[in-house]
Formats: C-alpha cells, structure tokens, sequence
C-alpha cells in the first residue's frame, strides 16, 4: 500500500532510514546533485586514492571504514579525532570494486565484490590483508552488494548483475559451495535484512523494480513484488521500528532516471511468514 511519494531534484540512488531512537520516521535520499553548503559541515576530509570511492561500510565497533575504489582496489581508513588514517590499501580486483562489507560477526574479516564477476574474503588481521577465498565462478556477471545476515553467522548474500540474488553458506569458509539463488528478474543492486524478521530481506532490483525474499532452508522465495517506480531500482531500505498492525513494516524506496521517492507499506503478514 503507497503511503506517500515525491519527485526529487536529482537522480536518486541511495535511500536511508535513521537508526536513532526517537528519530526513526527520518529518511534520508542521495541523489547525484551536489549542493555546496547546506546543513551538514564537513569534520574532516582526506584524499585516500586518485580513483573514485565507490562504496563504503562501517565496522561493527564505528571505527573503521572499508571503501571500494573504481580501481579494484580496497582501502581500510579510521577516524581518530577527527581525523582520517589510511590503515592499508590492496589491489583486491581488476576491475570496479562495487560492494565492500563488514563481517558483523567477525570484525577482522572483509569481503569484497566487483565487476570482475569475483566474490572475495579478506583477513585484515595480515598487512596487507591475507585472501581467505576468493570465488570467480558462479557469479556470470559483476558482483553488486553483500550483506551479512544479522542472525546467522554462517550466512552472507550477494546480489549479481545477473540477476541473482545467492545465499551462501560459510562453514566451508575455503569456497562457499553450499550456495542457492533466486532470479530477481533484474540486476541485484541492493540488499537489505528486515531489522527484527529473520531471513527476510528487501532487494532493490534496476530493472525489475523491488523484491521482498524470504530466505529460509529451502531456495529462496520471493513473497511480494512492488513496481511503482518506472526506472532502475537502486535505493530501499526498512524503516527501524516495530512492526505495524497487521504484522508488516514501512519501506522506502528510491529509483534512478524519474528522481522518484516512494513510501510503501507492504501487503504480507510478516508474522505468518
């Protein structure tokens, strides 16, 4: 059920809920119009690379970032009283290095995708950081997000330009061989897990809109579609509080080319799931 929508002033790509209680009907959106000024002032700033960042993810502690650089490359940076450390920096692929995360379980872990069609493990714990895996050949195209599931420590998600969104399974820590898909029917841009349901997560999927999955023991099931946005999905996310009557959550999504906003309410019973 739509909420409510709006028409923004750039291309949107990235769209947020505020974690902080008290402020969770907050919401955030990117787009690619830079504005001097404004209400943000800068803390800090320091040129870590002459190629583009990409991507950035915080550790679980907030205290250090893991950026992909359109080089290949990942760079590990701190922020100590206001001010930025380059940790380390390697050459991690060849080509754009799209999605760069955290393992929330094991702080000392990182892993990296890219267009390279690669999905890697690193170990920080080596300087500079030592490949714990590295899988070239199940993902047909480049490799867009990874997210670690909040709840079992043996499971991560990677979404594909393929269209795939793929589970898999950690205890074989050397290859992920345990691993099962879903076709979104659209580049896997974006994955987000559901705050409080477990094995459920909100895809952004380019050109197929939006996809609620449920990831369970079994493949992957898609639960429920949202099409209301008439360009490439990239942003979405849920908002952090509780679940409302009827046991569903509010969602946020943003697309591309239209500069659209869109506040949805989703149909499913998230409790009967």
């Amino acid at each position: 059920m739509d909420v409510a929508h709006c028409y923004l002033e750039g291309n949107a790509d990235a769209v947020e809920f505020c974690l902080h209680d008290g402020y969770q009907h907050v919401l955030a959106a990117s787009t690619y119009t830079l504005q001097e000024g404004g209400f943000l002032n800068e803390v800090c700033g320091e040129k870590i690379s002459f190629s583009m960042c990409l991507f950035l993810d915080w550790n679980p502690a907030a205290t250090s970032i893991s950026v992909g650089l359109s080089d290949g490359s990942v760079s590990i940076t701190t922020l100590a009283e206001s001010k930025i450390e380059k940790l380390q920096e390697w050459k991690a692929h060849d080509f754009e290095l799209w999605t760069t995360c955290f393992d929330i379980h094991q702080p000392q872990l990182v892993y990296t995708g890219s267009d390279d069609c690669k999905f890697s493990c690193w170990d920080m714990r080596d300087n500079p950081s030592g490949m714990v895996f590295q899988n070239s050949k199940v993902h047909k195209m480049g490799v867009c997000c990874i997210a670690k599931s909040p709840t079992d420590p043996n499971t991560i998600l990677t979404g594909s330009y393929d269209e795939y969104l793929r589970v898999w399974d950690l205890r074989c820590i050397s290859r992920p061989v345990n691993e099962t898909s879903v076709c979104l029917g659209g580049g896997v841009w974006r994955i987000k897990h559901h705050p409080f349901v477990s094995g459920l997560v909100l895809a952004a999927c380019m050109h197929n809109g939006f996809a609620i999955v449920k990831i369970g023991d079994e493949k992957p099931e898609v639960v429920e579609a949202y099409s209301q946005h008439g360009s490439l999905a990239y942003g979405a996310d849920w908002q952090r509080a509780k679940l409302l009557p009827g046991g569903s959550t509010i969602v946020a999504t943003c697309s591309f080319y239209d500069r659209l906003l869109r506040v949805w309410r989703p149909k499913s019973d998230f409790c009967c799931i």
